[in-house]
């Protein structure tokens, strides 16, 4: 029986497990493999701490990390995935694709989600070869460059703004005449004199040679295709949380994040906590991510504490 089965190997599940081991709450982490949505960045300027870091280094620190502290206190269980849990009373079963069966008294979820892929020729051929999914991420790497966002929400537009502040030209591509995003945000991007929107299109085909060199995407109304030369393309199209397993134990809103109280992390079952990408916090970041876990330790080990 374990304190805590902590299920991810991003930042959020390692920060977790590393505060697990310090806290001496005996646990299982287990991930398919580690570093999370990032792990395809080729350079992260925004990991507190570190000034630029790939995504790749970026999964082995987060694993290197883990393991320097687990010691006999945290167990490791990678290249497995949990797909249901049980609650009966005041303990959980987790079962993994590994056919394991696993007891513990404590829950937390830290299994992000992934980006809403782009799907139209090309876009495969140049993912992380000038077509992206993190502005945060990737931007700086397109300083005094003309790129282009895809989508009309929120994340969009947020991904647009950030982006003005190192390209020369940003576009963003909807398939309607009208954003989801926020009418104030909306209206203060698009006063940025870099930017611009062309609405009523729907991408059609990424182009390039080594790297992406331009598109072609289609008017909705009139049916025609236009060509347009770009350096990057940033797509904003909405994430898909990996929450599937926590059905029926632990509530989740009409995106499949699962709610929790942005206090602890704690979800509506006594005994699961959430973190990170898979929640549905309001900023989803690598940094957000870890705090966010390390939040919810905390409030694990008390209810461990006061519940023995």
């Amino acid at each position: 029986m374990y304190d805590l089965v902590i299920i991810g190997g991003g930042p959020a599940g390692v920060a977790a497990g590393v505060y697990a081991s310090r806290k001496q709450l005996k646990s299982l982490l287990i991930t398919e493999n580690f570093g999370g949505q990032s792990v395809v960045s080729e350079d992260i300027q925004n990991w507190i701490g570190t000034v630029s870091i790939s995504g790749e280094k970026l999964a082995k620190d987060l694993e290197a990390h883990l393991r320097a502290y687990s010691g006999d206190i945290v167990d490791i269980k990678t290249g497995t995935r949990v797909t249901h849990i049980t609650k009966k009373e005041n303990t959980f079963t987790i079962e993994t694709t590994n056919g394991d069966l696993i007891e513990s008294r404590s829950v937390l979820v830290a299994t992000g989600s992934t980006r809403r892929k782009l799907q139209v020729p090309g876009a495969e051929e140049f993912d992380n070869k000038g077509l992206t999914y993190c502005a945060t991420c990737d931007g700086p790497l397109f300083s005094g460059k003309d790129v282009v966002v895809i989508g009309g929400g929120n994340a969009a537009f947020e991904s647009a703004a950030q982006l003005l502040a190192y390209a020369k030209s940003v576009t963003l591509i909807n398939r309607s005449d009208k954003f989801r995003a926020d009418e104030v945000t909306v209206e203060k991007v698009l006063a940025h004199p870099n930017m611009k929107a062309i609405t009523k299109a729907v991408m059609k085909e990424v182009r390039g040679e080594k790297f992406v060199t331009g598109f072609i995407y289609t008017n909705t109304e009139t049916n025609e295709d236009t060509e347009m030369p770009i350096d990057g393309i940033f797509v904003e199209i909405g994430l898909i949380p990996t929450t599937d397993f926590v059905d029926g134990v632990a509530e989740r809103n009409d995106h499949n994040q699962v709610i929790t109280d942005p206090r602890t992390g704690r979800t509506n079952t006594l005994g699961i906590w959430a973190a990170g990408d898979c929640t549905d916090g309001l900023y989803h970041q690598n940094n957000i991510a870890a705090g966010d876990a390390v939040k919810a330790l905390e409030d694990i080990y008390m209810y461990i504490q006061t519940t023995k």
